[in-house]
């Protein structure tokens, strides 16, 4: 296998340990700083130069962007997947895992423990928001933070306010975060290749310190995660469509909240607390795979027209209900389930006699046109009374039933 390391730096401890795993193991590496690339784009033939000389033929290539080359470096690795190059890291993925406030409202559709995360930009939205989210103490996140910089944790209403005041007035995109007071100062990276988590460690803050990353002081020790968590994990990167990733989950009483999903996760820390071969399983799982590159689902299925994917929710009010997939007369009508979400369980390629419950989600394949009429009619959600839902009322003035109907 003819392999890229995309990284700026021959001296960074993951870079060096990505190269020594694939020498180890035979394969032709070649580390590529990413900021050298051009990307030429013409009719049916995308193409890259390297230092000025066209790029040689690869098999695979393992991005490490770093956060301050996002844009450029993700365009990087999007032309490789044109080039129909394997990537370990999808672009879509890290640009998704990048931003804090994205990752969080893609994996906020799924059944997935998060502490409950609000955004806002009128400061007049400040204080509702830290009071939805459960009060004080709260903890406020740039966006685009890493390290756990741009982490800071307010202990009182009043200087969580004046934070993201501060913070706005400079142009910066703040979250507001519940504070999952039973993890002050730990948390568990997860360190996911594929469809497993090759390591795991606990990191613990010192002193006074909240945030528990190992650039911060923290001290790490070596776990075994149970299956809730190595679920959450997996599933977490499968959302955000990474293959190689650092899961970071709090402990909370309610069982694993993720907090964060890496891209680009550091092997120094990880290798170094449970003395596993983290960068040879990384190398071992991209071998595995180079036959099989990343498609755009989106962008293949435009050329059929008329048929595309989509998701079917069986609501709890539904012909659908108790009937297997063979009889609910998918077959019938050229419409291919691809995996059935239940719960927070996913079911790929479920067997014709696999009985329909409710609140299942089907992903399925076909006729747009046929799709549609088997898609329910959405249900509004309803929502919870808000002090601007209530009608004025004359003062001094009993209300009538009328009034009372009126105002639901």
């Amino acid at each position: 296998m003819k392999l890229g390391i995309l990284s700026r730096s021959l001296k960074c401890y993951s870079t060096r340990r990505l190269r020594e795993a694939a020498e180890q193991r035979g394969h032709k590496v070649k580390v590529l700083n990413t900021l050298k690339f051009a990307i030429d784009l013409r009719r049916g033939h995308p193409d890259l130069f390297f230092r000025r000389r066209q790029l040689t033929e690869y098999d695979a290539v393992i991005p490490r962007i770093g956060a301050s080359i996002t844009y450029y470096g993700t365009a990087v690795v999007r032309q490789f997947e044109q080039m129909n190059v394997f990537c370990a890291n999808s672009s879509v993925g890290i640009v998704n895992s990048r931003d804090k406030l994205r990752s969080l409202q893609v994996l906020s559709r799924h059944q997935i423990g998060m502490p409950q995360t609000t955004f806002v930009r009128d400061k007049r939205d400040v204080l509702p928001a830290i009071e939805r989210v459960g009060g004080a103490p709260v903890v406020i996140k740039l966006l685009e933070g890493t390290q756990g910089i741009g982490v800071l944790l307010a202990e009182t209403i009043k200087s969580a306010e004046a934070i993201v005041e501060l913070l706005q007035s400079q142009n910066q995109n703040v979250l507001i975060q519940k504070f999952v007071a039973e993890s002050r100062g730990k948390d568990i990276r997860a360190f996911v290749v594929g469809d497993q988590v090759v390591a795991a460690m606990r990191r613990v803050a010192q002193g006074q310190e909240f945030r528990s990353n190992v650039h911060r002081g923290g001290l790490t020790e070596s776990v075994e995660l149970s299956e809730e968590y190595t679920t959450t994990a997996l599933r977490a990167a499968q959302i955000m469509g990474l293959r190689v990733a650092g899961v970071d989950m709090l402990e909370a009483k309610d069982g694993p909240q993720i907090m964060e999903v890496n891209s680009s996760p550091g092997l120094e820390g990880i290798e170094r607390c449970t003395q596993l071969d983290v960068a040879g399983a990384i190398i071992d799982h991209v071998a595995s795979h180079v036959d099989f590159p990343e498609i755009d689902l989106r962008q293949r299925l435009s050329v059929s027209r008329g048929y595309g994917v989509t998701e079917i929710n069986i609501p709890e009010k539904s012909d659908f209900i108790g009937k297997t997939i063979e009889s609910a007369g998918f077959e019938e009508q050229n419409i291919n389930v691809l995996t059935l979400h239940r719960g927070t369980s996913v079911i790929p390629n479920p067997k014709r006699s696999r009985e329909i419950e409710a609140n299942d989600r089907l992903l399925c394949f076909g006729n747009l046109e046929i799709l549609r009429k088997i898609v329910p009619k959405k249900v509004r959600r309803k929502r919870r009374p808000s002090v601007m839902d209530l009608p004025e009322l004359p003062v001094a003035r009993e209300v009538s039933d009328d009034a009372e109907e009126s105002s639901e």
